[in-house]
């Protein structure tokens, strides 16, 4: 109730006041600094055609590339310089493996997931015969990668840990 009470004195007289405020005088505009003309000048000169800088700007010449593509070019170069350093793929698992494209040759250095495998077991069962020199050779790898490759890396190895008591269960061996 209150805010209809206010409304109503708020909107007493509302025409008169809005045209007396309409009919006042407007102010004026700041008058305008001295040196606005002076850069009007300078605006104008700036459009002018000069000739003497015209003929300088026509004898620049800039060559320009484009430093994505310079990259590209320079990664083609070294893939072209690398294309002979690969070897034919010795060993890969049978079927299409998760839709991936069977490969026939791989760089020098590398190892797929499969010769990796390979070269890893055929060293655990048999040491002897396959030496981190005879698998740096055989898949043409650096000896000290091949080290440390057979050091680190022990796949399929299983580990049966004793219960500590003998009622508990164990998974019999068939």
């Amino acid at each position: 109730m209150g805010a209809r009470v206010a409304r109503m004195f708020r909107n007493v007289n509302i025409e008169n006041r809005v045209h007396r405020e309409i009919s006042k005088e407007k102010p004026r505009a700041a008058p305008r600094h001295a040196g606005s003309t002076e850069a009007a000048g300078t605006a104008d000169s700036v459009h002018q055609k000069n000739d003497p800088l015209l003929a300088l700007l026509k004898t620049v010449y800039v060559e320009s590339t484009d430093p994505a593509a310079a990259a590209a070019e320079a990664s083609k170069e070294v893939t072209v310089g690398k294309e002979a350093e690969r070897r034919p793929l010795r060993y890969s698992m049978p079927g299409d493996l998760y839709g991936v494209v069977e490969l026939t040759d791989v760089p020098k250095g590398k190892l797929t997931i499969a010769e990796a495998l390979k070269a890893l077991s055929s060293y655990q069962r048999q040491p002897q015969t396959w030496t981190p020199e005879k698998i740096a050779q055989e898949y043409c790898l650096d000896l000290k990668d091949t080290k440390a490759l057979l050091q680190f890396f022990m796949p399929f190895q299983v580990q049966i840990i004793p219960p500590k008591t003998d009622s508990a269960k164990q998974i019999k061996a068939s």
